[in-house]
Parts: structure tokens; C-alpha cells; sequence
């Protein structure tokens, strides 16, 4: 493969270190490469790595095609911003043509030396890479389009931070490395400074500092260049994504050998910046008052939080500016959708998408650089970054007091589905209230219409709340005068929080702050916890944190009075969410504690009223408390059913407390059934044996399951007992060894893929999870074996396959040799009999693609 570049050297661009990762995106051009594809872009943020992606999937492609390709590499990072299609083609010129002694045009150069025909009369395939392309996309557009028109079998290849915008061009955006392949790079770029990392805790600092910098190729290496300054830890502790941020400030890395715009985090940036319009950059700005997101790597398997990123509208709500704003470039709400396109389409901003909406966010890099030039846009008059935060808080403030007011409505699905999207944002605004004066009771209110909408319980945490909450709470004791209701309303619902999670102590001692603070007089609060049967006045927060600790702290049948009158005085303020909180726990009650003609009464009235309301959540939470006096005082294989309706509920909206308790409910029905057969005097020896596998199969998996989640089950009073006694029927049932071996295999289920759920919805067996031997071979394989096989499978032969990847041909030979050996088979055709059936898609779309 001959290339050829300016300086005359015939090979590719120099490389100074190896080539890290990038398989996925490699084959992608390679399959582009072997089709009929006329234009490839690689785009993504500056120090990416689209050069030097580029750089080695030509030489891979070079390595293993056998005809005669010519190819030449064009630098354009030399040319002035915004040059016109003439100077780039001088410029491409420049590049390819060795001598030219002619009066013709650089166009009428170009195209002959493009269109030269080799000894044979033949014109060989041709590749241009056009590098660093998006200071003047708009004068290379027209030339590459011309170039494609006028040269048979030129395919380009261009590096740019946004697309050509040509008709039929094939987009590639590079991500960030992945974990592991950000982390191997971060080792060798250590060794370089001779500081090594070695050790589990290097690794894992080491690592987050990858994590911290979103797996970017280039500010790796400049983290691990600071190696010869600061030891890893001072490296860390300095990217707080805050204004006290170092990364910016990080001296120049190599002087030698690297692109100028390379040099520190500054440049790289820099240089996309200043390629924006006014306008676009302080769209940009403005964007760094909503939290940090982050991209991905394809091959990094874990999942993408749901609250990255913000919408359309918070940006719009936030960032323009009032009709009568005096600040010298303003933005306008309509106009802002089309600027923060640019952004995308410049690699400046980065979108999450989901199946109804498109959300935006700046990586912490991106952010920190923002915020600075944000803090320079101020002025004696006007704090931006302070105004900005100020207008973020009090939107969230504003949008999650709507949502928590109407979350019990016909639209309540809606808004807690957004409230879910926005944890990372709400934080920002919470902390900004705490450090604005006279603005803490927002961050309160923040706090509890979280609580409210339960999103703690689902894309947040349970500790983290509690902790903002009174870290809010604190901070409003400042105030005069002070917000005594709210400030009581959130001590009470931080107590109900604190019986959940355990910590008994410190409900009790903040049920006892909020009485004080309701009853003044020592004397008549002293035997309050006496009085469950009378109304002594508290609140209802009061009441319905009092009846959460009856239920669980104390396994106290009194929790149904005074959850029921709280849920009374809920209704006479118009709080019906509240109100419906407050009678799911005291079914909750009646159903674990209560009489049989309680539990039967007061579960069933709340699932008929379920039921008419049509509200999902209420249906769901009132199958749960039904469930539970039914295995209690009816029929437990009715139960059985009512528990799989709310369990399919609770696992689509990802509500994980309910979900781990309702597997543990369905253990309760199981037990009850076997003992209801021995009670008989019929017992199916077989039957009983299968009913009390699964219970240790779920005893296994909730266990795993809730030390995931931090549960604590020795704080959960009455559903611990009856855990308890569904362990010991079914260790009557199995003996403790075959109890013990069933529970060892439920502890294998996967939480991060609901297995143990699944398994308690019936649509998993333990003979199907993953700690099953695979019925082939294929596992044997390794990973490239396996992708050689999917191609082989799709019909490749090993010379395209060898393309495709990159190797030789004697390579694809060695790996189908080792699988056959592997899958122990004697042919081609044996090897689509092995492939799982996960991979059918895969295969069916590489037969699509498979070279003709």
C-alpha cells in the first residue's frame, strides 16, 4: 500500500506510543473501507482520537488487502479558520502532488494525480484522508463533493470535531475509551514517567481519575504526565468539577511532537470554542449551571443513568435571557434549540437519548471550562454564575412542587417518570439553595417533593436524600423567622426514612424533636407515645412517621389508629397523594398485625379504591398489603397472583424496596401453601420439595439482592418475622444441607439483571440463569474467536474477514482452525448450530454486509 503525505515519506503519519482499544469502531471502518462507501467521517471532541483511529485502521487495511491501494494523508490543521474551498484545495494539493511543473490549475493537478492509472492501464483504489477538518468544513464540503463526482473509486476518509454534511456520508462518532482500555492506557502513559501504577488502590484511584476525566484519550495523558509533579491521589482530589477544578491549570504536557492544540486541556478545548459564534458560546456558557453528564463507551456493558443530561425546555427556561436583559449577546427562547444543535454538531455538548426524549449535558471537562468562562462573563453589576444558578434552582424548585402536588393524579405517572430523569439536577439546584442565604427552604421543599415522588427509591438513593435533607434543614435554622412547619414536616419525614433504613435510635429521637416542637409543654408530651388511641393534635408528618415506627420498630397493632387518622387529617388539607401513602401503610399494618376481620376489612376497601382510582402506583401497593393478609388469614394461592401483578409493576418502574419485599412475600405464600398441605393430611412429597427449592432459590437472591441495595432486614419488625418462618418451613421440607446448597444457588441470580425478580415472576428458572454450563462450546471460544465465527457464520470468507479485521490471512486461518477444534466440528457450515441464540441478529446482519 503506497501512501504518501507531504513530506514525502512513503507510510502513514508516525505514531510515538501504541494503538488502545477501539476494536468496534475499527471494524466499522473496515467494512466501510471494503464497500462502496465515498466518504467516512470520524467525529468527536478534540484529543478523541479520531487521527490516530484513523491513522490504524488504515495501516490494518493496508496490512490486509491484497490489491494495490494508493493512499495520501492531508493535514489541514495548518489552514486559517473559515479558509474557502480554493485554499484547501491548494492545500490537498499540496499534499499530494510529488512535482508539478505545469501552468494547470491545483484543481485539474489534483484530479489527474487522483485519477492515475498504474503499468497496467488500471486505476488502483484510492484513499484521501482529509485530517482535522472542522475549522473549515465549509470550504472543504464543496471540494470533497466535486472530488467524489469527478474520481472513480475514491473513497475519503476525514477527522472532524463535526460532520462534512455530505448527502451520503458515513458518520463515525469515536466515544470515549473504554474502562479497561482508559485504564491501560493510563498505566502506560505512568510508566513513562517511570511512577508506575501498581497495587489495588493505585489501580482504583488511577481509574477514577479515567472516570473523572470521561475516559478521554488526551487528558489521560495529561493526568498521567502531572505523575512527574504529584502522586495519584493529589491528581484526584483535584478534579472536583467545581471551581476549585486544577485540570485547567495543569501545565503543558509534551512540547515536542505534539499538535499545539493538544498541549493542555485549555487548547483542546479552546480550539472548538472559538470555532463557535458569539451566541453559541454563551449558550455553551450558560450550560455549565446544569450538573456534569458524561459519554460512553459501547463496550463499557453498565447502563446509562436515566438522570443525565437536561431537557429541551429547562435549557431553554434557564438560558435565555428576559426581553429586557441588558447583558451585550442575548438569547432568545426560540432561537436556542438551533445553537444547541450547533454544539452537538461541534462535539461541544453531548445527548442522551431515549425512546420520547433528547437530553443535553457538558462532561465535567467541558463544564469546568465553561464555568470559568461563565465567572469572566461577570461584571460589578451582574454575578452570571450566581443569577444562572439562582434561575436553575428555582425552576427545579418549581417543576418538583408541581410534580409532588399532582403526582396523585391521572398525570402523576408522567411527572414522576421526569422526576426520576432530573436526580442529578435537582441536587445542583438543592445545593445551590444551601449556599444562597435566605434560600435553604427551597432546597427543603426540593427535598421532601423528591421524597414525595419516591425517586429516592428508584434513581436515587435513601441515604443521599436523607443526608441533603438535613444538611437543608440545618441550614434553615438560620432563617428569621424560621419555616417551623416545613422545618417539623422534614424532621418527621427524615424519622419514617431512618425506620426504613434501620437506624432506630435516630427515628426515635426526631419523632421526639418534632413533638417537642408541636407540644411545648414537657409535661403534657410526656407520655405522648401513650395516647395512639386519642388525638393529641400532632401533624399529620407527625402521625405517619409515629405509625411507620409502631409498624416497624415496635410490630405495634396501634400503628393502624394512627395511620388512619393521619390519613384523615392528609385529606382535610388536600394532600390525597399523602393521604394514599398513609392508608397503603396502614393496610400494611392491618395486614401484618391486625386481626383476621382487620386485615381482611381494611386491605380489601383499600384495593377496591385502587382499583377505581386507576393510578398504577395505588393498584400496585394495595395488591402488596391484600397479598399479605391473604397468605395471613385466606387464601395464599390467591396471594400468589396479586403479588406477580404488583411485582410486574414495581420492576418496569424500577421501584427496588417494593420490588425485593414483594419476592419476599411471595416466600410467605409459598410456606403457607406447604404448610396448609401438611395441615391437610395431603401432602405431594414432590410438590412441597419444588415449593420449598424456590424459596431458598429466592431466600438466596433477596439476600444478594438487599446487600446490593443496603436494606436492612433486621429493622423491618413483622416482615422479618415472617421471612423467618418461611426459611424454617422450608428447611423442614429440604434438611439444611439441600436448603442450604438451593439458597447458595439463588445467592448466583443477578441483581443488575433482575433475576431474582424474574425468577419470582415465573419468567426465569434457575436452569436457565447464568450459572448454568453452556450446552455447546461456544464459551470456550475466545472473543475474537467468537466475532471470526459470527463472520464465518455470515457467510465471510477468511480473505474478507482478514480485511475486515484488520489481520492477515493467516491469522483468520489460525483462528477458524481453533474453532473447530474448540466447537469440535470438521466445516464452515457446523459453526451457525453454535451460535446462541443473542447473536442470531448479529449474524443476520453481517450476511447483509458480507463483501460480494
Amino acid at each position: 500500500m503506497d501512501v504518501r503525505r507531504r513530506e514525502g515519506v512513503d507510510s502513514l503519519p508516525t505514531t510515538t506510543h501504541s494503538f488502545v482499544g477501539r476494536d468496534r469502531e475499527l471494524e466499522k471502518i473496515s467494512t466501510l473501507l471494503l464497500g462502496p462507501a465515498r466518504l467516512i467521517t470520524l467525529t468527536g471532541p478534540g484529543g478523541i482520537g479520531k487521527t490516530r483511529l484513523a491513522i490504524e485502521a488504515l495501516r490494518r487495511y493496508g496490512k490486509a488487502e491484497a490489491k494495490k491501494t494508493r493512499a495520501w494523508w492531508v493535514r489541514l490543521a495548518r489552514l486559517t479558520p473559515g479558509s474557502d474551498t480554493t485554499a484547501v484545495a491548494e492545500e490537498v494539493a499540496h499534499a499530494v502532488i510529488e512535482a508539478d511543473f505545469s501552468g494547470r490549475s491545483a484543481w485539474d493537478a489534483l484530479v489527474d494525480t487522483l485519477t492515475r492509472t498504474d503499468s497496467t492501464g488500471r486505476a488502483p483504489r484510492t484513499v484521501l484522508v482529509l485530517d482535522n477538518c472542522e475549522h473549515v468544513v465549509s470550504g472543504v464540503g464543496p471540494l470533497i463533493a466535486d472530488l467524489i463526482d469527478t474520481v472513480p473509486g475514491l473513497t475519503i476518509v476525514a477527522t472532524s470535531r463535526e460532520s462534512v454534511g455530505w448527502i451520503d456520508e458515513h458518520v463515525i462518532t469515536v466515544p470515549p475509551l473504554s474502562q479497561r482500555d482508559a485504564l491501560a492506557l493510563f498505566r502506560h502513559r505512568a510508566e513513562l514517567t517511570e511512577h508506575p501504577v501498581t497495587g489495588d488502590d493505585q489501580t482504583a484511584t488511577a481509574a477514577e481519575i479515567c472516570h473523572r476525566v470521561n475516559n478521554h484519550p488526551l487528558y489521560i495523558q495529561l493526568a498521567a504526565a502531572r505523575l512527574l509533579r504529584q502522586p495519584l491521589a493529589a491528581i484526584l482530589h483535584g478534579l472536583t468539577g467545581h471551581a476549585d477544578d486544577t485540570r485547567m491549570s495543569w501545565s503543558h504536557g509534551p512540547r515536542v511532537g505534539a499538535d499545539p492544540r493538544h498541549r493542555g486541556v485549555v487548547d483542546v478545548i479552546s480550539w472548538s470554542y472559538e470555532l463557535c459564534s458569539d451566541k453559541e458560546r454563551l449558550l455553551f456558557d450558560r450550560l455549565s449551571v446544569f450538573a456534569a453528564g458524561y459519554d460512553t463507551n459501547p463496550d463499557d456493558t453498565t447502563e446509562a443513568a436515566p438522570d443525565v443530561g437536561a431537557e429541551l425546555d429547562a435549557i431553554e427556561t434557564i438560558c435565555c435571557d428576559d426581553e429586557t436583559s441588558d447583558t451585550q449577546a442575548t438569547l432568545t427562547r426560540p432561537e436556542i434549540e438551533g445553537l444547541l444543535e450547533r454544539l452537538v454538531d461541534q462535539s461541544l455538548v453531548t445527548t442522551h437519548r431515549t425512546a420520547t426524549t433528547v437530553r443535553y449535558s457538558l462532561v465535567e471537562s467541558l463544564r469546568v471550562f465553561a464555568q470559568q468562562r461563565l465567572h469572566q462573563r461577570s461584571t460589578n453589576a451582574v454575578d452570571e454564575p450566581a443569577r444562572l444558578a439562582q434561575r436553575h434552582c428555582r425552576y427545579y424548585h418549581d417543576k418538583i412542587a408541581y410534580a409532588a402536588a399532582n403526582w396523585f393524579s391521572p398525570e402523576g405517572q408522567a411527572l414522576v417518570d421526569w422526576a426520576r430523569t432530573v436526580w442529578a439536577n435537582t441536587l445542583t439546584a438543592i445545593e445551590t439553595s444551601i449556599t444562597t442565604p435566605g434560600r435553604a427552604g427551597d432546597g427543603l421543599e426540593i427535598c421532601l417533593g423528591l421524597i414525595t415522588l419516591q425517586v429516592c427509591f428508584t434513581s436515587g438513593s435513601v441515604r443521599e436524600i436523607r443526608q441533603w435533607t438535613l444538611r437543608c434543614l440545618d441550614a434553615t435554622r438560620t432563617a428569621t423567622p424560621q419555616p417551623i412547619e416545613l422545618q417539623i414536616g422534614a424532621l418527621a419525614t427524615i424519622a419514617w426514612l431512618a425506620t426504613l433504613q434501620g437506624t432506630i435510635e435516630d427515628a426515635e429521637q426526631m419523632l421526639e424533636d418534632c413533638v417537642a416542637a408541636c407540644i411545648p409543654d414537657p409535661d403534657t408530651r410526656r407520655n405522648w407515645r401513650d395516647t395512639a388511641e386519642t388525638d393529641i393534635g400532632l401533624p399529620a408528618p407527625v402521625e405517619f412517621a409515629w405509625g411507620a415506627e409502631l409498624i416497624f420498630a415496635c410490630r405495634d397493632a396501634r400503628a393502624i389508629t394512627v395511620l388512619s387518622r393521619s390519613r384523615d387529617k392528609f385529606e382535610a388539607y388536600g394532600d390525597h397523594g399523602a393521604a394514599s401513602m398513609n392508608e397503603l401503610f396502614a393496610a400494611l399494618a392491618a395486614g401484618m398485625l391486625g386481626t383476621a376481620q382487620q386485615a381482611q376489612e381494611i386491605t380489601q376497601r383499600y384495593l377496591d379504591r385502587a382499583n377505581v382510582s386507576g393510578i398504577p402506583w395505588e393498584k400496585a401497593c394495595a395488591e402488596l398489603t391484600r397479598s399479605a393478609a391473604l397468605t395471613r388469614h385466606g387464601n395464599p394461592t390467591e396471594a400468589l397472583a396479586l403479588e406477580r401483578s404488583s411485582l410486574a409493576y414495581h420492576l418496569a418502574t424500577n421501584e427496588q424496596w417494593a420490588a425485593v419485599w414483594l419476592v419476599q412475600y411471595r416466600t410467605w405464600s409459598l410456606a403457607q401453601i406447604i404448610t396448609d398441605s401438611i395441615v391437610a393430611g395431603k401432602p405431594d412429597r414432590k410438590k412441597l420439595v419444588a415449593l420449598a427449592t424456590e424459596i431458598a432459590h429466592l431466600v438466596g437472591g433477596t439476600a444478594t439482592l438487599r446487600g446490593k441495595l443496603g436494606i436492612d432486614i433486621k429493622a423491618s419488625g413483622p416482615l422479618l418475622d415472617e421471612s423467618e418462618k418461611a426459611i424454617a418451613v422450608a428447611r423442614r421440607v429440604l434438611g439444611p444441607d439441600a436448603f442450604a446448597a438451593a439458597e447458595a444457588r439463588g445467592m448466583r441470580l443477578r441483581p443488575e439483571r433482575n433475576e431474582v425478580q424474574r425468577l419470582a415472576m415465573g419468567t426465569l428458572t434457575t436452569e436457565t440463569s447464568a450459572d448454568q454450563a453452556p450446552a455447546s462450546h461456544w464459551d470456550e471460544l475466545s472473543r475474537t474467536e467468537q466475532q471470526v465465527a459470527l463472520l464465518a457464520a455470515a457467510g465471510w470468507t477468511n480473505t474478507a474477514i482478514a480485511t475486515r479485521r484488520g489481520k492477515s490471512s493467516r491469522t483468520v486461518d489460525a483462528q477458524i482452525s481453533a474453532i473447530f477444534n474448540k466447537l469440535a466440528i470438521t466445516s464452515r457450515a457446523d459453526i451457525p448450530a453454535h451460535i446462541p441464540k443473542e447473536f442470531a441478529d448479529r449474524v443476520r446482519g453481517e450476511t447483509t454486509r458480507r463483501p460480494r
